[in-house]
């Protein structure tokens, strides 16, 4: 059986991961090495488990999250695509069933917003995770005189916290924003797609979505 430590631990994964990253970087992108994939990662699997899932189920989102950026190293146009063949691949090498491997590619294969969709609960606890993480630290460029919308949102975020309730059936994204730094009709410019998705995906569990920025709700 191929557990999320198996995966965490691989060195060939990580180097992808790192590689991809590479190329981002070259892109003027924010941050997609470890950091934001172990948080994808842990969210994801969190979201299961307080959903109630399996414990094998809460493994194959974790290792989802792990990988669902390979796809970067190749190209960032389909990098879902590209890193759910990669991940196809490796997986297939490690001997993981079909019918695992099919559930974690077609999350990884669905998590970009232009072609995504929860397709199963892989997929929609990756969607959430990964769109929900916004923070300052995933910023390259501290420079504030030269940002674009992109890094002057993210670095205004403060604080970022995605939780869920299993009495009200709802997620919420907490956000802390520093108006001074970017306004908040700046992070739904850059962001209002992700967070359709995001409640697309809140959707599949019966769920509702809410955005909370500065203690108000704003979607």
């Amino acid at each position: 059986m191929v557990t999320y430590d198996q995966i965490k631990n691989d060195k060939d994964i990580k180097t992808y991961i790192m590689m991809a990253d590479q190329t981002l970087s070259a892109l003027g992108f924010t941050e997609h090495s470890l950091p934001h994939v172990t948080r994808a990662a842990d969210v994801a699997g969190r979201i299961l488990t307080k959903l109630g899932y399996d414990k094998r189920t809460v493994e194959l989102a974790k290792i989802a999250g792990y990988m669902h950026d390979i796809g970067n190293t190749v190209n960032r146009v389909d990098h879902a695509q590209s890193g759910a063949i990669m991940a196809f691949r490796i997986l297939t090498n490690m001997d993981m069933p079909a019918a695992e491997i099919s559930r974690i590619v077609s999350a990884i294969g669905n998590h970009d917003e232009g072609t995504a969709f929860p397709v199963n609960e892989l997929a929609a606890a990756l969607i959430l995770a990964d769109k929900s993480d916004v923070r300052r630290s995933r910023v390259r460029n501290k420079d504030k005189n030269t940002f674009d919308i992109h890094g002057r949102v993210n670095y205004a975020v403060e604080k970022s916290k995605l939780t869920l309730s299993t009495k009200t059936k709802k997620f919420i994204l907490h956000l802390t924003i520093d108006e001074s730094i970017s306004h908040i009709s700046e992070y739904f410019e850059i962001f209002l797609n992700r967070m359709l998705l995001c409640r697309k995906a809140a959707d599949y569990f019966g769920y509702t979505f809410e955005v909370n920025i500065n203690h108000l709700r704003v979607m």
